[in-house]
């Protein structure tokens, strides 16, 4: 069999896992708060026929090897957590983070999710959840005899009462990043967990030491750029046919050997 044969095949294996992500994220061009995934592809290990610098006799070395790749193959697939462009919204319990940070989210068995998904609503306690009805951390309650909601760049929640002027602090949103945000497992459903690669979660006040404001009114809409994955698909499609191509090829020269040979 020859080698080429075995190079070309991990090309295309390449191929169809960029073909995957290009898709997932042009399929999330619209999805609020969507992270863009990129394919980590790598060279794999070369052989090698002749190692560099060896000693050809009592004066010489080489000064090339003589080392052949394998081909190639994607080594992991990375969340690119670049901000989104924010969308003005009439919903007061429409949230954008405008920096860096993630919601808290409390998973059904107790453990906590992140999110930098803003699209909270109440439930029937009127207590702040997700559109799936996990609730956030911390719990904020929002008095049924609310009229106006506030939330404040640095998550302090208000709630003007019926018949009453002032305010009331019924709360606040705080936020958690991570060391290495790119390392979170993405569960779907716009939540993340924690790995050993993300590092622990450090909670703080929106705004403060590095995290980013709470916008209310607003939405973080998808990272992706459509034009820009539309040109990738175009890019995965060529390179695709030529190492389908070199496949080909390759096979008409073990045919013509072993015809001719």
């Amino acid at each position: 069999m020859h080698p080429a044969l075995w190079i070309n095949q991990t090309g295309l294996s390449v191929q169809d896992r960029q073909l995957m992500a290009t898709s997932n994220n042009l399929a999330n061009v619209s999805t609020y708060a969507f992270k863009k995934d990129r394919a980590m592809v790598v060279d794999q290990f070369y052989r090698e026929f002749r190692q560099a610098g060896a000693q050809v006799d009592q004066q010489n070395n080489l000064p090339s090897g003589l080392q052949m790749g394998t081909g190639a193959r994607v080594d992991g697939m990375q969340k690119v957590f670049t901000n989104g462009n924010i969308q003005t919204t009439t919903q007061a319990l429409d949230l954008a983070l405008v920096g860096q940070g993630f919601f808290q989210v409390q998973m059904p068995d107790g453990t906590m999710g992140y999110t930098r998904n803003g699209q909270l609503q109440l439930n029937s306690e009127g207590v702040v959840v997700m559109s799936d009805g996990l609730p956030i951390e911390p719990a904020i309650t929002i008095p049924a005899e609310g009229t106006t909601v506030t939330i404040a760049e640095d998550g302090t929640v208000s709630v003007t009462m019926q018949g009453e002027s002032q305010p009331q602090n019924v709360g606040q949103l705080t936020l958690v990043n991570f060391v290495n945000p790119g390392g979170l497992k993405p569960k779907g459903g716009h939540i993340y967990l924690e790995t050993e690669a993300s590092g622990d979660p450090v909670e703080g006040v929106a705004g403060e030491n590095g995290m980013g404001i709470i916008r209310q009114f607003a939405l973080e809409t998808s990272n992706v750029e459509a034009v820009e994955e539309l040109v990738n698909l175009i890019m995965i499609q060529r390179s695709y046919e030529m190492n389908a191509r070199a496949i080909e090829t390759s096979d008409h020269m073990m045919e013509y050997l072993i015809r001719n040979v």
